[in-house]
């Protein structure tokens, strides 16, 4: 590493390791509009100013690099974290720190967007947002990342960055970038599963070939480059996805630039006979006759039996994705699971949270969720006589009965929060958003309500189920 800190220490150095990167690397995403070669050479202009300013950045970069700061382990072939979970999960934080960073949480800059086809929370970041950087304080950036993050760090996680936009003028400097990676430590990485990058650009290559050798590789195998947001839509939930509108006419000009699909083309998905995933509970009821269904009553019961109840972390670790396809691809074809031969309580788990989530209408339907937003604006006598009401008289029946059961057993899951780690603040963060959600796009404000009111069923379960 000798040789790499020598590299950095004088200014024809930095200039010279700059010049010399390989831009032609087959590796590397595809990037739009640069034909002439325009954007890679402005990228490469604006780095070797931003070095010169910082000899401080750089000297450091060979430090951490040298001191093996942030090298990691390795990853499972389906792209998830192959390490142990760790005993102390920790609680989300109970505080409501909302108008502590109402400064910064004005622009917008990171949204949740609720979950992606496999239960994990999606955190969104658009650079578009980004005010000028005489408007924002990055330091106080930082923060409210880390802030908005605490809260779903301790379950899986993905987060989306859309690039658009970032210009000179809102652009954080090398020296944040570097800082925001070493300050979002294990805590962040240890549970973050993809991280993609919406519309990268020469910039996003340039600033990659420098930070490769200080990115541990587990981290730079989590990455996924998307060109284009109809690419977007066979990993995510493209209807929830909290795009901004800027983003939408910028793929739309690439799009028609390259004669390229439209991320808003109609995708009917084949409808198979026996399928459960991804219909309504009437559907469901039509074709099995059953008022639970199968997906939902098969995980609970293999929890119950087989002590997932208490497992650590249950309900915040996805299982491999290529066995919940295989999974989903047998109920969907009609044929029995039997959780027993997969030994897997995180597989029955992610299965059921899964399976909630991609119904067409949430269990709590879609005209409840302004009601259950409004609950909390109510003074905490009022809240749990609203609540009943809701549950007595324009929650239907059947999606009743569902959520009932599926509660009753959460609640059992909480009373072995000493063992598991799954308190009911932590079980309602995990099943809040995949009960409750908007028509449209989730916003954070939105995923908090419908955590807040999961936590209500939770606490006061025989106050509120009353039938």
């Amino acid at each position: 590493m000798a040789g790499r800190s020598e590299l950095f220490t004088d200014h024809s150095s930095r200039q010279k390791n700059i010049q010399d990167i390989d831009f032609t690397t087959t590796e590397e995403p595809e990037l739009e509009f640069d034909e002439d070669g325009t954007e890679l050479s402005a990228s490469k202009e604006e780095l070797e100013a931003e070095l010169e300013e910082e000899p401080s950045f750089v000297r450091q970069l060979a430090k951490d690099a040298e001191g093996g700061a942030f090298r990691g382990g390795a990853i499972t072939p389906d792209g998830l974290i192959d390490e142990d979970f760790e005993k102390e999960l920790g609680t989300p934080s109970e505080d409501d720190a909302s108008g502590e960073f109402s400064d910064v949480e004005k622009f917008g800059i990171v949204e949740v967007a609720g979950d992606d086809l496999y239960g994990r929370k999606i955190i969104v970041i658009s650079a578009c947002k980004l005010p000028s950087n005489k408007g924002l304080d990055h330091a106080r950036l930082l923060q409210y990342i880390k802030h908005t993050l605490d809260k779903y760090v301790e379950q899986d996680y993905v987060l989306v960055y859309f690039h658009h936009g970032l210009n000179k003028s809102n652009k954080p400097k090398l020296s944040w970038l570097m800082q925001a990676y070493r300050e979002f430590d294990r805590k962040y990485k240890k549970n973050l599963k993809m991280l993609y990058l919406v519309h990268p650009t020469n910039f996003i290559k340039v600033l990659w070939n420098i930070f490769r050798p200080f990115i541990s590789v587990k981290f730079g195998q989590k990455m996924m480059y998307v060109n284009y947001l109809n690419d977007l839509k066979r990993h995510l939930p493209f209807e929830q996805l909290l795009i901004p509108p800027q983003v939408l006419e910028f793929d739309a000009q690439k799009v028609e630039k390259n004669k390229f699909y439209s991320h808003d083309g109609n995708t009917v998905r084949e409808v198979k006979k026996a399928q459960q995933f991804g219909l309504s509970l009437q559907d469901l009821k039509k074709n099995t006759g059953k008022i639970i269904p199968a997906p939902v009553e098969d995980t609970i019961e293999f929890l119950k039996s087989s002590a997932g109840d208490e497992v650590e972390g249950l309900f915040r670790r996805c299982a491999r994705v290529s066995t919940m396809k295989e999974v989903q691809e047998k109920y969907d074809d009609g044929e029995r699971v039997d959780f027993n031969t997969y030994d897997d309580p995180h597989l029955a788990a992610a299965i059921l949270k899964k399976f909630l989530r991609e119904l067409q209408e949430p269990l709590l339907t879609f005209d409840l969720f302004e009601p259950i937003t409004r609950i909390h604006y109510l003074e905490a006598s009022k809240q749990l006589t609203e609540v009943q009401r809701i549950l007595q008289d324009e929650l239907p029946e059947d999606n009743y009965i569902i959520l009932k059961f599926v509660f009753q057993f959460l609640q059992q899951v909480v009373s072995k929060s000493d063992i598991n780690h799954m308190t009911a603040e932590n079980v309602a963060t995990v099943f809040g958003p995949n009960i409750a959600w908007p028509k449209g796009q989730a916003n954070l404000a939105s995923v908090e309500q419908a955590v807040k009111f999961a936590l209500i069923l939770l606490q006061n379960f025989d106050e509120v189920f009353l039938r």
